[in-house]
């Protein structure tokens, strides 16, 4: 490790907290099981594919008769995919519970993510070690990686891992593939007679792994509160130059929640949601007039500066580059030597293949802006929409319209753009009270539910916006979350990703506000992460999660 701040070291000493039922001896803790489960949606081809741990009923852990076992356990933890904040305290939840049920338990850390397992590359996890990754960032403890297990090779060579080092059970940490992944994995286990149980965990900073079983994913809290501080900072600084309009990016691909929460804590003069603009058909125009119409009123007031919110994924959302990029991954996919190519050639021969309307749109775009939308393709053949620099398209565009809007006598403001975008910084941040209490408390019940036999489960927390000691503790089947998906071309089963729901009070208490945000300078500066002082500064969880206890 690297030097440690002296935050980090009194970091160290924090106690996270664990909720009033399952914080006690293990011999006052009990299981509850509810009724048996289904799917969210296309149950039979889920039931069909997971025919050993498909139905199963959701648990409840509460103070009662005693249904954990004591026996020394072998398990293993992965981390997989991005990070998130808070994803070392889920181990050591994981380690703690494990040495409460029986000091001989040992934990074993599988290193670069699920690639790990397959390889059999790992580490055993001590007290000594442990103890200096609690309540810190980052996943650096054993690393994470993206690696899917997905061949009847890579599930073969899962098992002989799983045996070669006797586990009782293998968390895995990570979002709404990589639980997917865990289900299958579950399913793999005992289809083949192996004891192996496979518990899942809920992480993302994105938050879209969450339904009506999860609450929130981890690391959502703390990265928002990260990015809404860096926004505030921008935002004073703003209203104090006051003579830049600023365009900040932020992380969030497939669902706007950060940005939603961002807003929230800083009410910023413009801000998109994806999921609204696809539900209203916005074009790529009606973005930037809705743009322009805030810099004009707010020039009118002599105010000529202001804050642009913009998710990450929004150019995927707006249907006529949604359609121009679908053209453009068909291209690549069909042109086998497309990678060689220039950037220049890249350009040539994709324009000359695209349909006369996104041809129109995409040639209309500054050239370095439509080259981005060339790059490399992920794994799943999708466009990396983080490496399309949106912010600066829509602050070219703008300023193209108001030139256009001064020629015409309908603006005489003055207007200079700074884009930024806000991503990493978040990742891997040092977890908000909130995150390290709500990770510990994943990692915990994750061992209370291999101490109970279960299998095909992800860890869920519940009753989130209460104190931690009125939190509720469980697990839910990976199932019933699931639905099926098109991916590359086959139907697979899949944990349905959360958008933002713009019927939700979220959303709406923040449209109730935006149209005077967009005229009127509201800024909020929210400051930094405070982890010493009252409850309700510290403990707090997001706004969003507030509103989402609250009725309509």
């Amino acid at each position: 490790m690297s030097k440690i701040s002296t935050l980090q070291k009194i970091r160290y000493k924090y106690y996270a907290k664990l909720p009033d039922e399952i914080s006690g001896s293990l011999n006052g803790i009990g299981i509850e099981f509810g009724e048996g489960s289904e799917a969210l949606a296309d149950q039979e081809e889920i039931k069909e594919i997971f025919k050993l741990t498909y139905g199963k009923p959701a648990a409840h852990f509460k103070n009662g008769k005693n249904a954990i076992s004591q026996h020394p356990l072998n398990a293993g933890v992965i981390l997989s995919g991005g990070q998130a904040p808070g994803g070392h305290n889920v181990i050591a939840g994981v380690f703690d519970g494990l040495r409460k049920g029986n000091p001989e338990s040992k934990l074993f850390g599988f290193l670069g993510g699920p690639s790990g397992l397959i390889e059999n590359r790992h580490i055993e996890i001590s007290s000594e070690l442990i103890n200096k990754y609690r309540n810190t960032g980052g996943f650096d403890i054993i690393g994470s990686g993206r690696t899917k297990i997905e061949t009847p090779q890579q599930f073969e060579s899962s098992l002989e891992t799983a045996k070669k080092l006797n586990l009782d059970a293998i968390i895995i940490i990570g979002g709404d593939d990589s639980n997917t992944n865990a289900a299958l994995l579950a399913e793999y286990f005992l289809s083949k007679g192996a004891k192996t149980q496979i518990i899942g965990c809920p992480k993302t900073i994105d938050g879209d792994l969450k339904n009506k079983f999860i609450e929130a994913s981890f690391g959502f809290d703390t990265a928002a509160k990260t990015y809404a501080s860096l926004i505030g900072n921008i935002m004073r600084d703003a209203n104090s130059a006051k003579k830049y309009w600023h365009f900040i990016k932020l992380m969030g691909r497939s669902a706007s929640h950060i940005t939603l929460e961002a807003a929230l804590q800083t009410h910023p003069n413009i801000c998109f949601i994806s999921e609204e603009v696809e539900a209203l058909s916005l074009s790529l125009g009606d973005v930037v007039n809705a743009i322009c119409d805030s810099v004009v009123k707010r020039a009118k007031n002599g105010e000529n500066f202001g804050v642009a919110l913009i998710p990450e994924g929004l150019v995927e959302f707006i249907p006529e580059i949604k359609t121009l990029i679908c053209e453009i991954n068909d291209v690549v996919a069909k042109e086998e030597e497309f990678g060689s190519l220039t950037s220049a050639q890249k350009y040539s021969c994709v324009s000359s293949k695209l349909t006369a309307a996104s041809k129109l749109i995409f040639e209309s775009m500054p050239q370095e802006i439509a080259v981005q939308m060339l790059s490399e393709r992920d794994p799943h053949g999708n466009v990396q929409v983080s490496l399309i620099e949106t912010e600066k398209l829509l602050a070219g565009m703008v300023k193209t319209r108001l030139a256009a809007l001064k020629k015409e006598g309908l603006y005489e403001g003055k207007f200079s753009a700074l884009t930024h975008f806000f991503g990493y910084e978040g990742r891997a941040a040092p977890p908000s009270n909130f995150d390290a209490d709500y990770c510990y408390s994943l990692g915990f019940t994750a061992f209370l539910l291999v101490a109970s036999g279960l299998t095909g489960y992800i860890s869920n927390i519940r009753n989130l916006n209460r104190p931690v000691s009125e939190w509720k503790a469980g697990g839910v089947p990976i199932t019933m979350m699931m639905n099926m998906e098109r991916r590359r071309g086959e139907n697979k089963p899949v944990i349905r990703k959360a958008l933002v729901d713009i019927k939700g009070k979220p959303f709406k208490t923040f449209a109730s506000s935006r149209d005077e945000w967009s005229k009127k300078t509201s800024f909020v500066y929210p400051g930094s992460i405070q982890y010493f002082g009252p409850s309700e500064i510290c403990d707090a969880c997001t706004i969003t999660l507030q509103l989402e206890h609250e009725p309509l």
